[in-house]
């Protein structure tokens, strides 16, 4: 069996990174604490993280990340990357195909006719 360590870092697919994960957790014996409940827990927790970054700083400020706030952000959102990746993987969800089902309905649900310009969700769109 190959360990976490020896698989590509040079990831070229969700699976790559799946593989991975799903490794360094049988390695660690974690495969016990990634639960569903417990993975969208860990996710949650790091999207807040994520926001946390951002919480007090003005629209503009948020746009104009300092250097140590832009490797803050790409730390936390590969997190919230990995977690979602993880959950994924043990729930066998196949995100490609999700997020093509799913953009087929947000095109469905707004229209550009009805959206252009809007932040109104899609069920107070006339």
């Amino acid at each position: 069996m190959s360990t976490s360590s020896d698989l590509p870092k040079n990831f070229r697919s969700l699976d790559d990174i799946q593989e991975y994960l799903r490794t360094f957790a049988h390695e660690r014996d974690w495969e016990k604490f990634h639960a569903p409940k417990n993975l969208a827990m860990a996710l949650a927790v790091e999207a807040s993280e994520l926001m946390e970054i951002f919480q007090w700083l003005p629209e503009e400020g948020s746009r104009h990340l300092t250097i140590e706030q832009m490797s803050e952000v790409e730390a936390e959102m590969a997190d919230v990357f990995l977690y979602l990746l993880r959950m994924a993987d043990v729930l066998k969800i196949d995100l490609m195909a999700a997020s093509e089902r799913k953009t087929v309905l947000n095109e469905q649900r707004y229209p550009v006719e009805k959206a252009k310009g809007h932040a109104t969700k899609y069920t107070n769109l006339d």
